[in-house]
């Protein structure tokens, strides 16, 4: 898909960032937080998002689809069997829309990571 049907509002970036931070910081990292012991033991790393090697030029449906059906020999798993199409856009959101979020999202963020 190229376009998303949910919108980047602040509830749903909210909801976003629950998800991140419950599923995938531990490998991308938050913006707070430095890189896992997890993140520095796989090969390729994983990009740590919130770091500088954020996705916020790639196209939201490019952030879907990689998060939906993962990607082979890297380490990223596909979440379409765990999370709802709606979970995986609010993620995608979240991410391309990194360097403008609100404080409230920011906020959230900035705290440490869940564990899966």
């Amino acid at each position: 898909p190229k376009e998303s049907p949910v919108p980047p509002t602040e509830p749903n970036l909210l909801a976003g960032a629950e998800i991140y931070r419950q599923q995938c910081a531990v490998c991308h990292g938050t913006a707070s937080g430095p890189k896992t012991s997890i993140a520095k033991g796989m090969f390729p790393p994983p990009p740590q998002l919130f770091q500088g090697e954020d996705v916020t030029d790639d196209p939201v449906g490019y952030t879907f689809w990689k998060a939906a059906n993962g990607i082979r020999l890297s380490g990223m798993p596909a979440y379409r069997g765990s999370l709802t199409d709606e979970q995986l856009w609010q993620v995608s959101q979240l991410l391309a829309n990194g360097d403008k979020l609100p404080q409230s999202v920011k906020d959230l963020m900035a705290r440490p990571a869940s564990s899966p």
